[in-house]
């Protein structure tokens, strides 16, 4: 007997289908230097443990929330083995701050599904929406989000005729739980022992162009790193273009990098409201962003900064330059 192990075809999945079925991963700091180590990851209590341990009252380390979402994301893709590309995200919400040495496991499930249209000489496929869940050893809720993604047929013959409307899947999320990963953190002692602009001097219509771009590299490193088993990201031989594609999570990585150069001192990112991939990403191409400060909501505690970040590359060798993520966190700022 002949076993194909790739992941479900499109036409595999069905509403209310589970993925429980992966492997929990325990974070460590070795996850964390590899990850900070691709993308250049600038967060100030994830880099400077005594700094955290003051602000934190906690020895253990914080896990960097990047680290977080892409095991999260990584761990999801049990349904997106023979992915084509992920479309967005929606309303993704960091319920708490792991530490190194919490373990995160995920359940995903899949709650929408949408036959693309046929074109003439193009493989069919279809749009699968994920409601992806993640908890912590404890079983603590950790993350929650919807994400999409564009898988294959096995032919025309196979398409099932599934019409979900997939706008619906709304970005809003649960303000009353938006500060939950900070809840514990001494931020008036935060604000205290670290230089430079706070929450006082971001304001709504700010716009930051970070004038340094990011060269995409080690892509397969941190496909592996979070445990994500999408062909496009480790086999170019799966993908139409015969081109490994850059797993999403490293462009909005490198986009977190530059929002943290133009916000040195960010304290996390609490959400996501949103997330498009405009277009694919490739092993070379060099990044760029621009930030903007969409809204601000003060407390008495800590700042909620909805950012709106535009991201292009330009591919390798100097070629054409295109949009390729169009993402709107939400950062806390103390």
């Amino acid at each position: 007997m002949t076993i194909d192990v790739g992941g479900p075809y499109y036409e595999d999945l069905h509403r209310g289908q589970m993925f429980t079925e992966g492997p929990g991963l325990t974070l460590t700091e070795g996850h964390q230097a590899l990850h900070q180590a691709i993308l250049g990851d600038r967060l100030r209590l994830c880099l400077d443990r005594h700094l955290a341990a003051e602000v934190s009252g906690h020895d253990e380390p914080l896990a960097h929330p990047g680290l977080v979402c892409d095991v999260a994301i990584g761990q999801s893709t049990l349904a997106t083995g023979r992915v084509i590309g992920n479309l967005f995200y929606r309303g993704l919400e960091l319920r708490r701050w792991p530490r190194i040495g919490d373990t995160l496991r995920t359940t995903t499930e899949v709650v929408a599904l949408r036959d693309n249209a046929s074109r003439p000489n193009r493989h069919p496929t279809g749009l699968a929406a994920l409601r992806v869940l993640t908890t912590d050893q404890h079983d603590r809720p950790v993350l929650d989000y919807h994400r999409c993604a564009m898988l294959p047929m096995r032919s025309e013959d196979a398409r099932p005729g599934h019409r979900d409307d997939l706008d619906a899947i709304s970005p809003e999320l649960d303000r009353d739980h938006l500060l939950d990963s900070v809840d514990g953190l001494d931020l008036e002692l935060y604000r205290a022992r670290v230089p430079g602009a706070h929450a006082d001097a971001v304001q709504p219509g700010l716009r930051y162009v970070v004038e340094t771009g990011d060269t995409v590299t080690s892509a397969p490193e941190l496909v592996r790193l979070s445990l994500n088993v999408a062909a496009a990201h480790s086999d170019p031989t799966a993908t139409e273009r015969n081109q490994r594609l850059v797993y999403g999570g490293h462009t909005i990585g490198l986009a977190l990098q530059h929002l943290t150069r133009a916000l040195p001192n960010l304290v996390t990112i609490a959400a996501w409201r949103s997330c498009d991939h405009l277009g694919p990403v490739f092993e070379g191409d060099v990044l760029h962003s621009t930030v903007s400060v969409e809204a601000k909501e003060g407390g008495p505690k800590a700042a909620l900064v909805e950012f709106r970040i535009l991201t292009t590359a330009t591919r390798a060798g100097g070629g054409e330059t295109t949009e390729v993520l169009d993402w709107r966190p939400i950062g806390v700022l103390a």
